[in-house]
């Protein structure tokens, strides 16, 4: 099943569930709220969010003002709806909206010149129930997230938090509070499976760990490691 979806490129990747909050200032994006906002609030009113591969998520514009093609701008194939939640005018004409992931997509093909801002045909990505692996899988990225969290975070309590015990909302979670890469990140959206998802999140929490652990280790200060050694 396809559907043509307002897509919004930015440098981050948005996971079902997880809030991302927006300031929208450049004039195309202020006509994409205008245009969510004339909808009835059911279905939801939502736009997709794509990460951007290459190129810049705010183009030029030309002198009279209209947004200059996005034609440098590439983006990944998968992608995620984000839902329309809260919406802030403010007095220069932008926006601050609050939004919630809702589901995955890929791209089959993108407008650039339907409307101020682009869109796309998309597939729907399909979030299968969870296999029986899942849950022992679930424990497992729940152990290692939170040994994760106790090298990042000063406070042990922090690390005690409640997460999540849905395997697929918990690897939602990992994938976007972890400090991962935006390649990473990619990676894991375009997972459809969710036992898949959290073996590579075991295999990323181990990294970043192993990394802290040696940033740890290392005795001189890291601003000392870059800079250029003396001459004898």
């Amino acid at each position: 099943m396809t559907a043509r979806l307002p897509v919004f490129p930015l440098g981050t990747v948005l996971f079902p569930g997880l809030v991302l909050p927006l300031h929208i200032f450049e004039d195309r994006y202020r006509a994409l709220v205008r245009h969510l906002l004339t909808l009835p609030e059911q279905p939801p009113r939502e736009f997709g969010v794509v990460a951007i591969r290459t190129g810049w998520d705010v183009a030029p514009t030309a002198p009279d003002g209209r947004p200059l093609p996005e034609d440098d701008v590439t983006l990944h194939e998968v992608g995620c709806t984000a839902e329309l939640r809260q919406v802030t005018e403010l007095p220069d004409g932008g926006y601050d909206i609050v939004t919630v992931g809702r589901q995955r997509f890929r791209i089959d093909s993108v407008n650039r010149a339907s409307a101020p801002y682009l869109t796309a045909e998309v597939e729907w990505l399909p979030d299968p129930d969870p296999p029986d692996q899942a849950g022992e899988l679930s424990a497992r990225v729940t152990a290692a997230f939170r040994r994760y969290l106790g090298l990042i975070r000063a406070d042990p309590e922090d690390a005690s938090e409640q997460l999540p015990e849905d395997p697929t909302v918990l690897s939602h979670l990992v994938a976007a509070t972890a400090a991962l890469t935006l390649a990473d990140r990619q990676r894991l959206l375009a997972i459809d499976d969710t036992a898949d998802r959290l073996r590579a999140e075991l295999r990323l929490l181990s990294r970043e760990a192993a990394l802290l652990r040696q940033v740890r280790a290392v005795p001189v200060p890291l601003k000392e490691l870059a800079s250029p050694p003396t001459p004898n």
